[in-house]
């Protein structure tokens, strides 16, 4: 199914004001819908302009489109579309799977026109969603490769990605027919302000008291032999994300919200260490 909302990802990270202008508007949402399947067919800017507002751009910026996904969803519009009516909102529907559109229709005295704000924060809401989602699958995805490593090095990997030649993390590049590496690469790296789908991921080498068995290193000797952990948060909280997870050798994922400092906070934390803040995810989150 289309995730339309990257082409409009970027109006769910802006807390920029609207600026006042006149929306074109239509007796019936029915019609708003059309005109913005029409425009988006027809690669029609100034039409969009005169639906979305005319700092459309700024909301949704060029540079954010995915030409498959947009072709994927004037296919799905072909398939089937509705609208769904709420009080004065109404939503568009579209595809087998009755995909929702995140810029709803609102009704006032001049007619349908798009709500811009109402659309940004709906897609602020799905981005954190989806990328909390997709952080609990990717620390359990670390948890199931650091145990497939150590069957094969004896020890933990110490990081994600390994140095050229050698296989001392987690990420090893492979040629055609030799089996892949335990990890794939757009997991993470080391290098400095990378993210995978707006979190930071860091290794943790050691457990606090609150973890089962107590407080010890994961390290023996220089390497990594009694457990593992890792430590997932937000790049931007309340945009990319919200909840921070992390997950040891045991695989069972805990979140919690560190707020507003979550990164001052989660660089911090250096054990695996979930104390009564830290809730367990359910499996089936």
């Amino acid at each position: 199914m289309i995730k339309f909302s990257r082409l409009l990802i970027s109006a769910g990270a802006l807390v920029l004001p609207l600026c006042a202008f006149a929306q074109q508007s239509f007796p019936q949402p029915e019609l708003a819908a059309q005109a913005l399947v029409n425009a988006v067919s027809g690669h029609d800017d100034a039409a969009l302009k005169q639906l979305l507002g005319d700092d459309w751009q700024v909301y949704l910026p060029p540079k954010d489109v995915d030409p498959e996904e947009v072709a994927r969803f004037l296919r799905d519009w072909n398939v089937s579309h509705s609208i769904v009516k709420q009080g004065d909102m109404a939503h568009l529907n579209v595809g087998a799977e009755n995909w929702q559109l995140p810029l709803p229709m609102k009704h006032t005295a001049q007619g349908w026109s798009f709500d811009m704000a109402s659309g940004a924060a709906e897609i602020a809401t799905r981005t954190i969603g989806r990328n909390e989602l997709s952080t609990i699958q990717a620390v359990a995805a670390y948890a199931d490769a650091q145990h497939q490593y150590q069957q094969g090095a004896g020890q933990y990997a110490q990081k994600f990605i390994s140095t050229d030649g050698q296989h001392d993390g987690l990420y090893w590049p492979v040629k055609e027919g030799e089996a892949p590496s335990p990890l794939g690469p757009a997991f993470g790296n080391d290098q400095p302000g990378s993210a995978y789908h707006g979190y930071y991921f860091r290794i943790l080498t050691a457990q606090g008291a609150n973890a089962s068995g107590g407080a010890y290193s994961y390290i023996d000797n220089g390497k990594m032999t009694k457990g593992f952990a890792l430590i997932a948060w937000p790049v931007d909280y309340g945009h990319t994300g919200i909840t921070s997870f992390m997950i040891n050798q045991q695989g069972e994922v805990y979140q919690q919200d560190l707020g507003a400092d979550t990164d001052a906070a989660a660089r911090a934390i250096n054990t695996f260490d979930p104390d009564a803040k830290w809730q367990k995810v359910d499996d089936g989150e």
